[in-house]
């Protein structure tokens, strides 16, 4: 919630109310005159609020950019520096004269001190919560504001010593802070500081509302029976409060009203539900509450809200275990990915990041994106946004990867943080589930961590893990929200039979243990909520590591942003199985993409052929914090991979996909819309010159929300050669196609694509054509743009339109790769 949308609140009460006068609370940000130093040093350098210290030492050209070629490697002496941020600010009476003035810093990150006017109000231990401090006593017309950094490395050194035992995955445990700054096998070790959400100082005179959520007593087609709840500062009785719905007023409470004032009751009439965008409207709800002292304004707040029931569907059945989502008691096939930070330095982020990125998650036809645990609590718009579009959050709490201390001043921070965060996020219909951790629990289990420890200090590690994950943060979660909890992501880990019939599964046997793609269709969970294959990113990323034109996958500064070990291997491995190994480097960049999306889609079409036995599928990962090689569909600059592309076909509310086993055929349609289709489609037998070998129709219905089998065929009745043929199944307007050959054994036609180009209103269109089938067509260009469509497969003697949307006036470096160029 910002203040700076108060103002509007306040206008309209002011017009609807005939208000006679405003005492509100008055907020100011404090984000001007920074300046930051090395604690031991004299010298000052100018600092941006929100911020940390790697980004103000880059704009300050005091360190290269840590994002290009090997420059990581030389900035690990910031994390090892103590860091100091000042700065001066003016008050005047109409801010000093009122009765409470309060500071509050969103986000520190971590270890810090804060002075106001050299008095010590703050000692702060923790990135994830807000620290507040009531400062009036210490304010004057001129004020200096200091925060002095310790190093988090002198905290967790003081921590292990106390702890008397090695926990797994390092010193990072001890600190609450986004854990992937200390590296991860997609990201850099960036381990920053920093006052990294907003500073706001806010006075006022009598109640201030704190904050707001909203919970529902019943809700039916006919009526929504709803209580607001508001967080009241200061004196709180003799108060009347107004309820606006959608800016209409439809409730005055007053003391003659036998309600606490906290908690007021309201209705809406023949309310609209909140649905994931797939399945319906995210219809959102604008509730607004004036706090009033007769016809004076005292404060007001506001905020967008959802009416949906949710819930996590975890009930024992003849194969093992179900998971899934019912929304509105209708069972939600999740579709998606897992999300991870847009930036290892928060404040490069901008609003417009969120939009695009979630603009991109809905583009994809995705519906759910899972918060990973090793990242950040996000900031209030990305869930605004889910909100507003209609995408299901899984949200993990910030713990990921290893074991964690279970002494009383850490669980302590546990608590507040936990606390914070689900007060702060509880109102956003988007958020479908809170997970303890991702992969505690798989890695105490299977990863070793055990080995080489006494029964007892076993015994005390796993009895800490359930006390945060088995006590404090489901007893908060139960007590704050009405949205289900989950100990860790996975149940199972991998080396544990029951991961393919129990709960949610992270089935790592692709890419880590290099098990073939068809595993994906022979081991199906109940809910994938991780599975992943790494590619190479866009070629503007490539050159912009390099701070080169030219394309170099070999230069050492490249090499760095590879951070899984064996990353490089495992890419050529997987291409080696199933498609050609070119030699020249941006052509092995395209085909590293090809192997990425061959895998994945592969594994959607066999998880959503598998409902309602499986109901989710979520693959590792949709973006990156930086440069890199990892398993992102869409990398750092926004450029979409050839995953991205594939996915969106892939996650279509209406699938048809095939599958040939023992040389028979079959089809299946999946439909996650809540109504039924009719189906009126043609099956083709094509060569890659576009002859008919074979032809039928099917008219059938796909049923709502579910998968079936509506073609079953002998391929061994029909004569043909599998690496020159494709099945095309079309309707009106779509189509989808299978092939019979790996891809390397596709006996494609090396032929020209002939194409035109024209400019449009919003870019260009570009027209294709080929006399022979051209798999996996790549369009490219340095221009900056996006292609409505990509690496797609161009049909024999049929025209492809694609738009090319820019800002640029021309386009004369269109260029375009297919796999054809690669076979024989």
């Amino acid at each position: 919630m910002h203040r700076f949308i108060y103002i509007i609140i306040f206008s309209f009460v002011l017009l609807s109310c005939s208000t006679k006068d405003v005492k509100t609370p008055i907020t100011i940000q404090l984000h001007d005159n920074w300046e930051f130093k090395q604690v031991d040093s004299t010298k000052w350098h100018r600092a941006t609020i929100p911020g940390e210290v790697h980004s103000d030492l880059l704009k300050n050209e005091l360190i290269e950019d840590p994002f290009i070629g090997n420059n990581e490697h030389n900035l690990q002496w910031i994390s090892e520096t103590h860091w100091e941020y000042k700065t001066q600010f003016s008050l005047d009476n109409n801010i000093l004269d009122k009765k409470h003035i309060e500071l509050n810093f969103e986000g520190l990150d971590t270890y810090a001190k804060v002075f106001l006017n050299d008095s010590l109000i703050l000692n702060t231990n923790n990135a994830f919560r807000s620290w507040e401090k009531e400062v009036k006593s210490l304010l004057k017309p001129e004020n200096i504001l200091k925060v002095v950094f310790t190093k988090p490395s002198d905290i967790e050194e003081k921590e292990k010593a106390k702890l008397g035992y090695q926990l797994p995955e390092g010193n990072r445990i001890f600190t609450r802070k986004a854990q992937f700054q200390y590296g991860w096998d997609w990201g850099p070790k960036l381990n920053t500081m920093g006052i990294w959400r907003p500073v706001t100082l806010t006075a006022s005179n009598n109640l201030r509302i704190k904050n707001m959520y909203t919970t529902k007593r019943e809700l039916n087609d006919s009526i929504a029976k709803m209580y607001v709840h508001l967080d009241l500062m200061y004196n709180t009785s003799g108060y009347s409060f107004e309820v606006f719905v959608n800016d209409s007023l439809i409730k005055i409470y007053d003391k003659s009203i036998q309600y606490s004032p906290q908690s007021i009751p309201f209705e809406i009439k023949k309310p609209k539900l909140w649905w994931p965008h797939n399945i319906g409207e995210p219809y959102l709800y604008d509730i607004k509450v004036v706090a009033k002292n007769g016809n004076t304004i005292l404060d007001s707040i506001s905020k967008k809200i959802g009416l949906r029931t949710i819930e996590l569907v975890n009930e024992k059945d003849s194969i093992g275990e179900s998971f899934y989502f019912k929304v509105n008691d209708v069972p939600v096939y999740a579709k998606g990915a897992n999300y991870i930070p847009q930036h290892s330095f928060q404040n490069q982020v901008s609003n417009q990041h969120y939009e695009d990125l979630l603009n991109d998650v809905v583009d994809a036809n995705m519906n759910m994106l899972r918060v990973w645990g090793g990242g950040i609590y996000e900031n209030d718009i990305f869930y605004d946004l889910c909100d507003e579009k209609g995408i299901l959050v899984w949200q993990d709490f910030m713990f990921a990867c290893a074991m964690y201390p279970g002494d009383e001043d850490f669980l302590e921070n546990v608590q507040n943080e936990a606390t914070y965060n689900l007060k702060r996020l509880r109102n956003h219909p988007s958020i479908a589930l809170w997970c303890g951790n991702n992969e505690n629990s798989e890695g105490w289990h299977r990863w070793g961590w055990q080995a080489n420890r006494s029964d007892e200090e076993k015994e005390d590690i796993w009895n800490n893990y359930l006390k945060v994950f088995d006590s404090i943060l489901p007893k908060t979660v139960k007590q704050l929200t009405d949205i289900d909890y989950w100990e860790s992501s996975p149940k199972y880990g991998r080396g544990n039979p029951n991961y393919e019939f129990e709960g949610d599964a992270h089935d790592w046997w692709i890419w880590h243990d290099a098990y073939p793609f068809e595993h994906l269709e022979q081991h199906v969970p109940r809910f994938m909520s991780e599975f992943g294959m790494q590619a190479f990113p866009s070629y503007e990323t490539i050159k912009y590591i390099n701070q080169s034109d030219s394309i170099d996958i070999s230069s050492e500064g490249f090499k760095n942003h590879q951070k899984h070990h064996r990353g490089f291997q495992l890419i050529e491995e997987y291409m080696r199985r199933d498609f050609p190994v070119p030699t020249k480097a941006e052509d092995y960049v395209y085909m590293s993409q090809l192997v990425q999306v061959h895998g994945i889609t592969m594994g959607i079409e066999a998880h959503r052929r598998a409902k309602p036995y499986n109901m989710g599928t979520l693959y590792w990962q949709l973006n990156d914090c930086w440069p890199s090689i990892s398993w992102s569909s869409i990398d750092y600059f926004g450029n979409w991979k050839a995953l991205h592309y594939k996915a969106k076909q892939s996650f279509e509310n209406l699938l048809l996909s095939s599958t040939v086993h023992d040389n028979k055929l079959n089809i299946y349609t999946i439909n996650d819309a809540l109504t039924d289709i009719d189906l009126d489609l043609k099956l083709e037998l094509l060569d890659f010159n576009g002859n008919s070998i074979w032809s039928d129709v099917i008219k059938n219905i796909a049923e709502a929300n579910a998968s079936q089998l509506i073609f079953a065929m002998d391929l061994a009745n029909i004569k043909f050669d599998k690496q020159t043929t494709v099945l095309r199944i079309s309707s009106e307007d779509k189509q989808w196609l299978k092939y019979f050959a790996k891809p390397k054994d596709l006996k494609l036609l090396n032929q020209d694509i002939i194409w035109q180009l024209s400019k449009s209103q919003n870019g260009f269109v570009i027209e294709l054509f080929s006399e022979t089938l051209q798999k996996d067509v790549f369009l490219y260009t340095d221009v900056k743009g996006h292609f409505s469509d990509n690496f797609f497969d161009l049909l024999p003697n049929e025209t492809k339109i694609i738009e090319f949307k820019t800002e640029a006036t021309t386009l004369d470096d269109l260029q375009f790769k297919s796999l054809n160029e690669f076979i024989n």
